[in-house]
């Protein structure tokens, strides 16, 4: 970008540097705590989704509820663009400060709301269409809040180190989601299993206001950033941050680059790393909730301090390499990362799955797809999916087999075959207690050909498990850590918040956020517990070949005005 020049001096010294009075850690202390709380919020759906499917989905059978719950889970990254949009509006023309009060202001209180909601068996339907209206309203709220933490930061840092005091930033999610694991894992350890499945979930939502008022009253101790400061008293600062943002394409331009070449990329390494490890370890690999929740505090603990080295590492080496190698590296491994977790968490089921793989041997036109958008899909009215939905619901992974029109469906366990009840033949009772003496014999054959109904924890490779998160973990840190300085040096200051907030929140919101859900949907339709990793491996591949030939290196620019 031949158009960014270095900031003057003013009488308040370097644009990059803290203003008068206000000291440099207490800047990126509050605005890093105050992030901490919004991401706890945030995540604290995700940890409890498998409780909040059962509380306010419960009218649907059990695979279309966890995705149902991902997809409500997802809702709150659909909106976070709009809320870039809006937001960064704001955040351009009024400032940095006030704008990221009003959006923490929002979270918490949407969040506090979640804890309080009704479940499904009490006010019925209305029950899902709130929970879901409040999620939109937290990701409008989380659509303004990160870029105006990470512009508010990067403004206030000294030449040669917004890598390290934006990095900072960059731990917030992870700190958050960890915070909100220790919260959980708490919880249920006082409570008990059937205390919390019962109501003790909504602990950790209502708790939230006490943070909501400490880092209300952490971030009202700021001033405003000193290059927006500077802009507003020289009267600079953008009258249309949207059009000059979006309407011009020597702005646009980097916007689309960025968001291909490197925002995209970080996203779905992030949401891999963190968020679909977990739902991997519990759904498909059946290791108990708590199990799952502590192995993953673990991984953050040993793996976070990756944030502040590769942040540090950008502003010596450059943002680019970082960024890109980890997304290839994430591309090139993630397919033999997940069959080592497999082995480690469960080798039961890898054992079970090597010995005995399951076929379904069916037609595909006697098939439907395993995901049922009303949620009243009993999936019983052919043999494919009979045999098919049962797999889904007992998570093992199966291949598909292809037969002539007309066969009747059946499953190979091993040597085994199961063929499935044909509805054409039998119907009302009768076809019922078919089905349920042959999910009965499926389970009796999944049984004898060893695969588990849970993970022993007696047989897992714990350090080795932990090993695993940890790299999955530093693949995030790598993506994650230099993408704030990126962002905020890559754009011109008077449309900063505008410009970095769009592509971040489509990146993460978008490509990160709907991850889960449809990585798990993918899963459900092919019957391959590893086939959702093809989500992430195409994005972040992507991402590495665009930010290889279009990404421009930025960490020896100055802040412009």
């Amino acid at each position: 970008m031949a158009d960014i020049k270095p900031i003057p001096n003013s009488a308040e010294g370097d644009a990059g540097t803290p203003t008068k009075g206000q000291n440099e850690k207490l800047v990126i202390a509050a605005s890093s705590l105050g992030t901490v709380f919004e991401w706890y919020d945030f995540f604290l759906y995700g940890l409890l989704a498998t409780y909040i499917s059962a509380q306010f989905f419960s009218g649907v059978n059990e695979t279309t509820g966890f995705i149902f719950a991902l997809g409500a889970f997802a809702a709150g990254f659909a909106v976070r663009p709009f809320g870039a949009l809006v937001f960064g509006r704001i955040g351009d023309m009024v400032g940095r400060k006030n704008t990221f009060l009003v959006t923490m202001g929002l979270m918490g209180l949407a969040t506090f709301a979640v804890g309080l909601l009704p479940s499904y068996a009490t006010i019925g339907v209305a029950a899902p269409i709130i929970l879901i209206g409040l999620r939109l309203l937290q990701g409008l709220a989380m659509g303004g809040e990160y870029g105006g933490a990470a512009t508010y930061v990067a403004e206030h840092a000294p030449e040669g180190k917004r890598g390290l005091y934006t990095s900072w930033i960059q731990t917030t999610a992870t700190m958050g989601l960890f915070a909100a694991l220790l919260i959980v894992i708490g919880t249920r350890t006082l409570l008990g299993e059937e205390v919390f499945k019962a109501w003790g979930w909504r602990v950790p939502f209502l708790v939230s206001i006490i943070l909501l008022a400490v880092s209300m009253w952490i971030r009202m101790q700021l001033n405003e950033s000193p290059v927006y400061q500077k802009m507003k008293d020289e009267g600079k600062t953008s009258k249309a941050p949207l059009t000059e943002a979006f309407a011009k394409w020597g702005n646009l331009k980097w916007v689309i680059i960025v968001l291909f070449g490197a925002v995209a990329g970080q996203a779905v390494v992030w949401y891999t790393g963190q968020f679909y490890a977990l739902f991997f370890l519990e759904k498909m690999l059946k290791v108990d909730g708590a199990s799952t929740n502590i192995l993953i505090a673990i991984a953050l603990i040993i793996g976070t301090p990756g944030f502040v080295f590769f942040g540090w590492l950008s502003d010596k080496i450059g943002r680019k390499p970082i960024i890109l190698v980890g997304c290839a590296l994430a591309a090139l491994t993630y397919f033999p990362t997940f069959h080592a977790l497999t082995k480690a968490a469960n080798p039961a089921l890898a054992q079970a799955q090597a010995s005995a793989p399951i076929k379904v041997v069916v037609n595909d036109a006697d098939c439907s797809v395993q995901f049922d958008p009303v949620g009243r899909n009993k999936f019983d009215t052919k043999s494919c999916d009979i045999a098919k939905s049962f797999l889904a619901k007992s998570g093992v992974s199966y291949t598909k087999v292809d037969a002539p029109a007309g066969t009747v469906a059946s499953i190979k366990i091993g040597t085994e075959t199961l063929v499935a009840p044909d509805p054409n033949m039998v119907t009302g009772a009768d076809k019922k207690a078919a089905i349920t003496a042959y999910q009965d014999s499926v389970k009796a054959a999944l049984d004898k050909a060893g695969y588990p109904s849970k993970a022993d924890p007696a047989t897992m490779n714990k350090p080795l498990v932990i090993a695993i998160l940890v790299y999955l973990v530093l693949l995030v840190t790598a993506v994650y850590g230099p993408i704030a300085a990126l962002l905020v040096e890559i754009f011109p200051s008077r449309i900063r918040y505008t410009s970095m907030s769009l592509p971040y929140h489509i990146g993460n919101g978008w490509f990160g956020g709907f991850l889960p859900t449809t990585a798990f949907a993918m899963v459900a339709a092919t019957g391959d517990i590893y086939y959702g990793l093809w989500y992430p491996v195409l994005i972040a591949g992507l991402s590495a070949v665009v930010g290889l030939f279009f990404l421009p290196e930025t960490f020896k620019r100055r802040l412009d005005e």
